[in-house]
C-alpha cells in the first residue's frame, strides 16, 4: 500500500528548479545528487525503483541524468511532471551557457580572455584523456572489449568513419556475442551496470513509490496514451522543422542545424565526450560553423556550468549562428530543442513499457559493447583536440604542455574534481596575463 503522503506538482517543480542550479559534477555527480535527494532525504521513491529507472536511462542515447529526472517527474505526476522536471533541470544550464557564449563571442579576443582560455584548453584536454582512461579501466573487462575500443579509435582517427556507424556496429557485435559467446562480452562482474548506491536508512519513512507500491494509473501502459505521445512527439519535431524550411529553405543554416542535432541526439550514447567527435566531424570539419579551438573553449565553459555536459552543444549552436549570421539566439534555441526533444520522447514513450517489466535486461550485451567502443571514441577526441592545444600555431606551446601534464597529475594522482581544476587553470591564465607571459 502506498504511504499516506503526496507531493504536489508545484512543490516538485520548485525542487527541480533548485536542483538544476546545483547539478554540477557531470552525469555521475548528477545521478548521485538525484539519489541523495530523492531516495535518501525526501523518500519519494525506493532504492530499487530508482535503480530500475536508472538502468532504463543508461540504455538510451542522450544525457542520463536529465532523462532520469524526466522519468522520475513522469512517475510522480505524469506528462506534466516529466516535462517540468526535465525542462527545469535543463533551464539553468541553458541560461548560464548562453550568457557565457555571448560574453565569449563579444570579448573572446581580449588579451585577458585569450590568456585565460590558453590555460583552460590543456586542462580540458586532460579531462578528456582521464575520462577515456577511467572509462577504459571500468569497462574493458574482456579481450573483445579492448578490440572494440581499438577498432573505434582507428575508425575515427584513420578512416574518419561516421560515428553512428560505429554505434550500430558495436551494438551488433555485442548482440551477436551475447547470443553465441556471452563470456566474450559479459565478464563475471557485469560490465556496464551501474554500481550499487548506498541504501536509505531503514528508519526513514516508507517511500512514496516503493518496491511494492502499485504503479500509478497514469504510468500504466495504454495504447491510446502511447499513440497520443507519438503524435505529440511527431508534431513537436515536424512543425518547427517545417517552419525553418519555410523561413530559410532546406539548405538554410538553421534547418541544417535542426537536422544535424536531431541526428546527434539519436547517437549520443556515453555522454558528451563520446558524441563530441561526431559533432566535430559535422559542425567543425564539414559545416564550418566554428573552429576546433572555439569548440574546445565551449567545452571549458560547459565544464564550469551546471547541468549536463552535452549542453556544450548549445555553445556550438550559438557560435554557429554568430559566425554564419543566422542569429546566435535563434541557433541556440534550435540546437537545444532538437538535441533534447528526443530525450523527452524516449522517456514518455518507453517509461510505461519499462514500468510494466521492471527486470528486463535484454540489452546488457549491446550496451556493454557500445560502452567499450566509447573508450576508443573518447581517445580519438583527445587526439582531435591535441594539436590545437599543444601546437596552436604549428609550434610547441611549452606552457600548454606544462599545464596539461600538471592537470593530468592533479586528476590522476591528487584526485582533484572538475571545478578545482578549472578554477586553478583559470587562475594560472590570469596570472600569466598579469605577468605579461
Amino acid at each position: 500500500m502506498a504511504p499516506d503522503r503526496s507531493v504536489s506538482l508545484a512543490e516538485a517543480s520548485r525542487f527541480w528548479w533548485r536542483l538544476g542550479w546545483v547539478s554540477f559534477g557531470g552525469p555521475a555527480g548528477q545521478i548521485a545528487l538525484l539519489h541523495r535527494e530523492l531516495v535518501e532525504q525526501r523518500c519519494w521513491l525506493s532504492e530499487r525503483r530508482y535503480l530500475h529507472a536508472l538502468n532504463f536511462c543508461l540504455l538510451l542515447p542522450g544525457p542520463e541524468a536529465t532523462q532520469l529526472a524526466t522519468y522520475l517527474g513522469w512517475l510522480m505526476h505524469g506528462w506534466p511532471g516529466g516535462l517540468i522536471a526535465g525542462g527545469l533541470f535543463l533551464a539553468p544550464s541553458v541560461l548560464v551557457l548562453t550568457l557565457l557564449a555571448w560574453i565569449y563571442a563579444l570579448w573572446g579576443q581580449l588579451p585577458l580572455l585569450v590568456a585565460l582560455f590558453a590555460t583552460l584548453k590543456p586542462a580540458v584536454l586532460a579531462l578528456v584523456i582521464v575520462a577515456a582512461w577511467r572509462l577504459g579501466r571500468r569497462t574493458l573487462g574482456t579481450p573483445l572489449h579492448g578490440l572494440l575500443a581499438i577498432a573505434a579509435f582507428m575508425a575515427l582517427t584513420l578512416f574518419d568513419l561516421p560515428y553512428p556507424l560505429l554505434v550500430i556496429a558495436a551494438a551488433t557485435a555485442g548482440a551477436l556475442a551475447g547470443r553465441w559467446r556471452p563470456h566474450w562480452i559479459l565478464p563475471r562482474a557485469s560490465v556496464g551496470q551501474p554500481a550499487a548506491l548506498s541504501r536509505a536508512d531503514a528508519s526513514q519513512p516508507e517511500p512514496i513509490h516503493g518496491d511494492h507500491t502499485p504503479t500509478p494509473p497514469h504510468a500504466r501502459f495504454c495504447r491510446r496514451r502511447l499513440a497520443l505521445t507519438l503524435l505529440a512527439w511527431g508534431l513537436a519535431l515536424l512543425l518547427p522543422l517545417l517552419a525553418l524550411v519555410w523561413w530559410g529553405g532546406w539548405q538554410g543554416t538553421l534547418t541544417q542545424m535542426a537536422s544535424f542535432f536531431s541526428r546527434v541526439a539519436l547517437v549520443s550514447f556515453g555522454g558528451a565526450y563520446a558524441v563530441l567527435p561526431y559533432v566535430a566531424q559535422g559542425a567543425v570539419e564539414q559545416q564550418g560553423w566554428l573552429s576546433a579551438s572555439q569548440m574546445l573553449d565551449g567545452l571549458a565553459l560547459g565544464e564550469s556550468t551546471p547541468g549536463p555536459l552535452i549542453m556544450v552543444l548549445a555553445f556550438v549552436g550559438f557560435m554557429g549562428g554568430w559566425n554564419t549570421g543566422a542569429g546566435a539566439l535563434a541557433a541556440t534555441a534550435v540546437t537545444v530543442w532538437f538535441t533534447f526533444l528526443p530525450s523527452f520522447a524516449f522517456i514518455l514513450v518507453g517509461a510505461p513499457l519499462v514500468e510494466a517489466s521492471r527486470e528486463d535486461r535484454r540489452f546488457i550485451a549491446p550496451l556493454t559493447a557500445i560502452t567499450a567502443a566509447l573508450v576508443g571514441v573518447i581517445a580519438s577526441l583527445a587526439v582531435f583536440f591535441a594539436a590545437p592545444v599543444i601546437q596552436p600555431d604549428g609550434r610547441l606551446d611549452g606552457m600548454a604542455l606544462l599545464v596539461l601534464l600538471a592537470a593530468l597529475l592533479a586528476l590522476g594522482r591528487l584526485r582533484w574534481g572538475v571545478m578545482p581544476l578549472i578554477g586553478a587553470a583559470a587562475l594560472i591564465g590570469v596570472a600569466r596575463f598579469l605577468l605579461g607571459g
